[in-house]
């Protein structure tokens, strides 16, 4: 047996309307600027996290296996059953909603910081030593600036996947676009403040992503450089 769902459209409910982005301009700012400040704060917390993680996995590879497997475990877990493990523990609200994103954006950063760290050719690393460089020198001088390239792709990625999932923290009440977008969804279908709420975050996501590479360009010269 198969179903089929009819959809038909209806003129007096657009996907989308001028006329509800004038009348609540000042909801979707609100909203946009909450958003953006739970997904800074998130990837923020999540690369100092998972940068040490990454450089543990780096200098002990056995670790690698394990640190690589917990982060990937992690990820896979669904976010509405990860929110509903730890909402008990920690409450409704930012604290939950920035618990879950970090834990989903570890194994982007873990994952490329590797790499990156992984690709810095031996003889650079064997001429560090014959200079002195001890362990930590050459992780802040040698390794991490030429790791920078693949750390930058994660946290790219790390931003634009915390954004989309930023608006899951609905459910706990502290969902920033999410709020809009399930708002449209209980006031009767709204179609105008679903679309609303979901090409703001698209754009959240373009912006903030463009920034990332920006700030990436400047601090790799080297490879601008490289490729003109």
């Amino acid at each position: 047996m198969s179903f089929r769902l009819s959809y038909r459209a209806d003129p007096g409910n657009p996907w989308f309307s001028w006329q509800y982005l004038r009348d609540n301009s000042d909801t979707l700012v609100a909203a946009l600027r909450d958003h953006a400040s739970l997904t800074a704060r998130a990837v923020l917390i999540a690369a100092l996290i998972a940068v040490p993680l990454a450089v543990v996995a780096y200098w002990f590879r056995p670790l690698a296996g394990p640190i690589l497997a917990f982060t990937g475990v992690l990820y896979t877990i669904p976010s509405l059953a990860l929110f509903a493990f730890i909402a008990p523990y920690l409450g409704i609200g930012t604290v939950t909603v920035l618990t879950v994103v970090v834990l989903y954006a570890l194994l982007v950063i873990v994952r490329n910081t590797v790499a990156g760290l992984t690709q810095v050719p031996p003889e650079v690393r064997e001429a560090a030593e014959g200079m002195g460089y001890g362990r930590w020198g050459r992780l802040f001088r040698i390794e991490l600036p030429l790791a920078l390239p693949g750390i930058l792709t994660g946290l790219r990625l790390a931003t634009v996947s915390t954004v989309a999932l930023v608006t899951v923290g609905v459910v706990v009440g502290r969902g920033g676009l999410g709020q809009v977008i399930f708002a449209g969804f209980q006031n009767n279908f709204y179609k105008a403040q679903i679309m609303a709420g979901t090409l703001l975050c698209v754009l959240l996501a373009l912006v903030l992503d463009l920034i990332l590479a920006g700030v990436g360009r400047l601090l790799t010269p080297w490879l601008t450089r490289r490729s003109s």
